[in-house]
């Protein structure tokens, strides 16, 4: 092949490969989960250690003691705010609904492009926060630690992944991508800490063998 031949063909291959990246394909997702970003693992440590350790108790639970999705601004609730931070290009109806874009789920890797898709987690779940302290609080605190948007604690995840995840802590449950696992541990320390919940005996144990790595 003549060599003018031939330095057109590569042209051609590299403008098309940058179109692809452009949009996405070659560079991986374009959405990135945007979690407030916790403490960093020395503080999560010695935050960890002031924790008190307890003995969980369930007893009188139910969901509906945290309110939840209450208004953020206007039309959009607190889901509706995680899915438009979480996001990437998304556009919302009158009602604040999400009817495009992208979310990246940090917990498995995967994209989504329907928000259908995606639960917004409670880190520290609702049912764990009753087991650790919350079963004393105020309505209305259940409700802030419900839709708390300051710390790291609300975050948009594939719907199935949070679902698996139910209400179990990190000694029986973590992100199956351990990329993620040192910033999940240090939100979850963070959020325990800022609202004075304890910890049992085997949570304690496995965060702190995670955070050993952090």
């Amino acid at each position: 092949m003549p060599k003018f031949y031939a330095r057109r063909r590569l042209a051609a291959l590299a403008a098309f490969t940058g179109l692809i990246a452009s949009v996405g394909l070659v560079n991986g997702p374009t959405a990135s989960a945007a979690l407030p970003t916790p403490v960093s693992a020395t503080t999560a440590r010695s935050y960890l250690a002031s924790l008190t350790v307890a003995a969980e108790n369930r007893t009188g639970y139910d969901r509906d003691l945290f309110p939840h999705w209450i208004t953020q601004s206007g039309t959009c609730n607190t889901r509706e705010t995680v899915l438009k931070r979480d996001g990437s290009g998304v556009v919302t109806d009158s009602s604040c609904a999400a009817v495009q874009g992208s979310w990246y789920s940090p917990y498995d890797g995967a994209t989504w492009t329907a928000a259908s898709d995606l639960d917004i987690d409670h880190l520290v779940p609702l049912a764990e926060a009753w087991d650790s302290g919350a079963s004393a609080w105020t309505t209305s605190r259940r409700q802030a630690f419900a839709n708390d948007l300051t710390r790291p604690q609300l975050l948009a995840v594939t719907d199935n992944v949070n679902q698996a995840k139910g209400d179990q802590d990190p000694a029986t449950w973590m992100p199956s991508r351990t990329a993620y696992r040192c910033t999940y541990v240090r939100a979850w320390v963070q959020v325990k800490y800022y609202y004075g919940l304890s910890v049992d005996s085997a949570e304690k144990s496995a965060l702190q063998n995670y955070l050993v790595s952090c």
